[in-house]
This record gives structure tokens, sequence and C-alpha cells, in this order.
């Protein structure tokens, strides 16, 4: 006689499937990630759609390419809900995570919540926001340095960001332009360790020289101090460059 026990059955519905991470959740991966990782540039539906259909992971929606679809400048001619238009077609074009260039913010901290209760509602990933004043100019625009928001001033539409936002995965990138508005690297460095405190979930650098040296020398120095992930962009990205970049990415921890 068999006197093992049997798991009772229990009636009713069949358990549900874990859901799927969101949208704000597959970026924040990306970010966090080991592996470097890479996202296109797209502007509207249809250049999402085939930035979804050549494979990448996540889209970066340009404020220059945007603006430039529109036929206008790039600084802040086109409203910021005309850009939530363009970003409400891209969302229902595919399923990928949306990391929006969001120049400034778009004013100042009142601004900064409104847009990213905006975006949540689109089911934008996340929004990237650079640290000049408003309304911006673009920045490889030739001539002396450009000048820049006020440190505090500018940590605080970062903190009220994240105060506002609902998915806890929805991500804040900090771009610091220090080094392509002329400011030097200790200014860089000072503004991301700021930004950091306020909340930022990522630090976005570039760089108006080709080569990646004053890129590379940031990062190192970022990561010693235990800053968020580097995002980081040399204006001109030549194969070579873009080597150099990955192998010292990799080595440094930096993303």
């Amino acid at each position: 006689m068999n006197t093992a026990t049997r798991s009772p059955k229990i009636a009713g519905h069949a358990a549900k499937p874990a859901a799927a991470p969101s949208r704000a959740a597959k970026l924040r991966q990306m970010l966090q990630s080991a592996e470097l990782e890479f996202l296109m540039e797209a502007h509207n539906g249809l250049s999402a759609r085939i930035v979804r259909e050549a494979g990448f992971k996540g889209i970066w929606a340009l404020g220059l390419s945007i603006s430039a679809q529109f036929g206008v400048r790039d600084n802040n001619e086109a409203s910021w809900t005309q850009v939530v238009d363009v970003l409400e077609f891209m969302a229902d074009a595919g399923d990928l995570p949306i990391l929006l260039d969001g120049d400034t913010g778009y004013g100042n901290f009142n601004n900064m919540r409104r847009l990213v209760r905006k975006l949540e509602q689109c089911g934008i990933a996340g929004v990237c926001i650079e640290d000049k004043q408003f309304p911006k100019t673009n920045s490889f625009l030739n001539g002396e340095r450009q000048p820049l928001a006020d440190i505090e001033e500018f940590a605080g539409r970062i903190a009220a960001g994240k105060d506002t936002q609902t998915d806890p995965s929805f991500c804040i990138v900090a771009r610091v332009e220090a080094l392509i508005a002329g400011w030097g690297m200790d200014e860089a460095l000072r503004r991301a360790e700021a930004y950091r405190a306020a909340g930022a979930d990522a630090i976005l650098i570039h760089s108006k020289l080709s080569k990646p040296d004053e890129i590379l020398t940031f990062a190192r120095l970022l990561t010693r101090t235990g800053s968020p992930a580097d995002l980081s962009r040399p204006s001109m990205t030549p194969v070579a460059v873009k080597t150099r970049l990955m192998q010292h990415f990799q080595t440094s921890g930096a993303h």
C-alpha cells in the first residue's frame, strides 16, 4: 500500500504569469548593465519602428531631430507639448524603452514636475535634462563658452522630477555640459557629483573633441567618486574611437 501523500489540488484559477517589466524598468536594466548598451536615435513613429526592426534595445528621442522634423531650430522653438505629442506616436510604434532628450526640462522645477507626469502617462521610460539655461542653445555652436544653469537650481529640477515620478524605475539622466561648453574638467566633476546627490539615475557627458581622451578622463575620475552610470558621448565617434571607448568602459565599470 502506497502511503506517500499527494499534494492537494487547489481549485480555482491557475497562477498568473509574472508581469513583464515596464519600459522604465527595461531602461534602468540597461543603465545598470555590466555590458555596454546602445540606444538608437529616433524622432517620430516611423523611425521608432525602424529602430525596433533593426534590433536595438532602446530609443534615444533626440531633441535636435525632433526639432528638425518640425522645421525649427534646436533651441526650444518646438514646445514641450509638441514634443510629447511626437513621443506618443513613438511609444505606440513598439514596446522599446524611450529615453527623451528633454533639453533643460523646459523651464524650472515646476515645468519638470509636469513633464515627468506627462512622460509617465505616455509610457516613456526616462528623460535626460541638461544643465543649460532656458531657452537652450545648441551645444555645438562655436564661440566663447556658453552659460550654464546654477548648480543648486538645476539639482532642484532633478529632485523635483524624482519626487514626482510614480514608477520607481523611471529614469532621470543629468547631462553635464561643462566640457562641451568650455568650463573644464573640475567643473564637470563638481556638477556630476551635485546631480548624483540630487537623485540623478545616470550622468551623461559629451565633448566637442574627436578623440576620446577628455571623456575617458572624466569617466575614470567619476567612477572613483561612486557616481551613477556614465553615458559618455564624444561628438565624433569613428570606429577607432568607439573601440577605445568600449575597451575603457569595460575595464572601468562605466556604462
